[in-house]
Parts: C-alpha cells; sequence; structure tokens
C-alpha cells in the first residue's frame, strides 16, 4: 500500500444553481450551512442567501476560508491515512455534504480501488448532486442512504446494503455534530453509530469550536437568522466523543496539526479539532 496523495479528481460536472431554479424542499432565502461552507471552500452550489452569510463569517473571521480548507484538508488526510496505513476498505460518511474536489469515494479508492463508501444526508440540496458522489471505481462501489443522522437504525440498515457490517468500517463524521444543539444527544448519536460497526472500525470526527468574540458573535448571528443552527463546542466537549476508544497518533488536535503534509495550510488558533480513533 502507498500514501501518496491521490490525483486530483475531476470536478463534478454540476451546473451552478440559480434562485429562480430551486429543488423541492430547499428555501434559497435561508442560508443552510452545507452550501455556506460550499462557497467558502470555492464551489458552485449556493445562493445568495449563502453568498451573504458567507461574507459575513467573512467579515467576522478574515481567516475563514483558510479554516475552511482545514476542515476540509483533515478529512482528505485522514482518509488517506485509514485507506492506506490502516487497511480500512469500508467508509461511511455520514453528513457528506455538497460533493467538492476529494471526495470520502475519491480519495479512498485512488489508494485501494476496491474501497466501499457510503454517504449519508437528507438534504434535498445534497440529493440534487449526488451523482457526483456515485461515481467509483470498477472494483469499489459507492451507494447514497438518504437519512438524518439522528435516525441511526436508518443509517446503519441502509450502509448495511453496500458494506459487509461484519468487517472493519471507517466512521466519517466530518463537521456535522454541531447541527446536534444537546451535547448528550450527539454523543449518543457518535456512539449508537459507532457501537453498531465491527471491533477494528474507526472513528474519523472533526468539529468546529469557539474562536474569537468576533467569531463566536457571527455564528450566534447565523444560528438566528432562521438557518439551523450550528453549536461550537470546546476541546474538552469534542474530547467526550472519543471516550473509551483508543485514539491515533497525534490524538485530539486542531485541524491543521493531524498528520500535516506538505500541503498543510498550518494556522494559529484554529477554531476546530480532530482525531482518528479505533473503536473497541
Amino acid at each position: 500500500m502507498t500514501s501518496a496523495a491521490p490525483a486530483q479528481p475531476a470536478e463534478p460536472h454540476q451546473p451552478a444553481p440559480s434562485d429562480r431554479h430551486v429543488p423541492t424542499g430547499v428555501d434559497p432565502s435561508v442560508p443552510h450551512s452545507a452550501r455556506v461552507w460550499d462557497c467558502l471552500l470555492g464551489g458552485k452550489n449556493h445562493y445568495a442567501a449563502d453568498r451573504r452569510a458567507a461574507a459575513a463569517f467573512e467579515a467576522a473571521i478574515p481567516k475563514v476560508r483558510a479554516y475552511a480548507r482545514s476542515g476540509r484538508g483533515f478529512l482528505t488526510r485522514s482518509v488517506r491515512y485509514l485507506a492506506a496505513e490502516a487497511g480500512v476498505r469500508q467508509f461511511l460518511d455520514v453528513g457528506a455534504g455538497l460533493p467538492t474536489a476529494y471526495n470520502t469515494h475519491e480519495i479512498a479508492q485512488s489508494l485501494a480501488p476496491q474501497s466501499r463508501v457510503v454517504y449519508v444526508d437528507h438534504d434535498p440540496m445534497v440529493l440534487l448532486h449526488v451523482g457526483a458522489l456515485l461515481t467509483s471505481t470498477p472494483e469499489g462501489a459507492t451507494a447514497y442512504v438518504e437519512a438524518d443522522m439522528r435516525d441511526t437504525t436508518t443509517v446503519i440498515e441502509g450502509a448495511g446494503r453496500t458494506l459487509d457490517l461484519s468487517r472493519p468500517v471507517a466512521l466519517v463524521l466530518s463537521d456535522v455534530l454541531g447541527h446536534i444543539v444537546a451535547d448528550d444527544e450527539a454523543r449518543a448519536v457518535v456512539r449508537r453509530l459507532a457501537t453498531a460497526l465491527p471491533t477494528g472500525s474507526y472513528l474519523a470526527l472533526s468539529h468546529a469550536a469557539p474562536g474569537d468574540p468576533a467569531a463566536v458573535a457571527a455564528q450566534e448571528a447565523y444560528n438566528e437568522s432562521g438557518a439551523i443552527p450550528y453549536v461550537l463546542r470546546d476541546r474538552e466537549t469534542i474530547a467526550r466523543f472519543f471516550e473509551g476508544w483508543e485514539l491515533v497518533e497525534p490524538g485530539l488536535v486542531t485541524w491543521p496539526r493531524w498528520r500535516p503534509d506538505a500541503a498543510t495550510e498550518q494556522h494559529e488558533h484554529v477554531p476546530g479539532y480532530a482525531a482518528v480513533a479505533r473503536v473497541s
């Protein structure tokens, strides 16, 4: 197995959305975190409300685009580690979000073509663009389960149609748990998903944290806009998602400090933490 960086995947051939062309179930007048995130990453799948929200975050947090890249970079490096070093061949990406460069299946299958990847989301916007997530190598497979991550029974049952749940699976929770406001409920969701997987599975989890007061105020303003709220959690609270499991080195660190490579941008005071753990 090799740990070389995967080849640059082809950009999804999806038209930029228009406020005159809105999928059923999408309100373009209210910002949505997946579309705001897409905007900050330089994507095309967002509306005017999302661009205004992204601009508000950038005004309060001048490095927010760099921080967004840092969060995405952890996903890339953690999946690369799991496929190339840990030998995982199955991935369950819950709260997948909108397609962009270096999606989970592209990273995993570039290193292990037989990898099987299941994406989970229930956002109508993600469903509109799901075709970009369902490409696969001939040896592997990709699939999509439409479900809320809180509905862990549906998630696991859906994943089992593509994944062999008697063999190790990497559970990927990339900066999505902030949408579950109550700490106890968020921890319960992680536990139900992770403990449904066999011994030898892994959890790769990232979560945004409070930054300076301007950043916290910007998040509070976003949450009060009518958008689905996102809760920032401190390092101690994020660490509790991993209780009882063995953390892979270097443990729980800020996004760019998790196994950085030559392409990783380093920033001080990055408002987010991440880790990979072996699930016992």
